[in-house]
């Protein structure tokens, strides 16, 4: 029987890869080939641990629980525009140099580029 922390681990790996779509509760047993009170203390535990949210879902005339991550992996996607990838600054720009991504106004432009770009798909304006 695989240990504890191991199902952890393969449950919040479960629940990451469904994104933001989520997963019941039930999948993720049949999934990590547990029982229900297994798959239960596991959801709770990452709950507890602040690693996912709990959703209740009426599914299929039953009550269970979707399950989502709060965090989500990063990707390449984040910062594929990022004006540092191809600065030619980068050599000298650190946090405690002359030239600083705290000063740098490509990096601000940016980075309110980026903001303002969220808002209007979230549809606040």
């Amino acid at each position: 029987m695989p240990r504890r922390n191991e199902l952890e681990h393969k449950a919040l790996h479960v629940i990451v890869n469904n994104g933001n779509d989520g997963v019941l509760q039930s999948e993720l047993w049949r999934k990590l080939d547990a029982t229900s009170r297994e798959g239960s203390r596991i959801a709770l535990k990452l709950e507890t641990k602040d690693l996912i949210r709990r959703e209740k879902e009426l599914y299929e005339g039953r009550w269970t629980y979707r399950l989502f991550p709060k965090r989500k992996p990063a990707s390449l996607n984040s910062i594929i525009n990022s004006p540092c990838l191809m600065c030619s600054n980068d050599a000298r720009c650190g946090a405690w140099s002359t030239i600083s991504p705290n000063e740098c106004q490509k990096m601000t432009q940016w980075l309110l580029d980026l903001a303002k770009g969220e808002t209007e798909s979230s549809g606040e304006i």
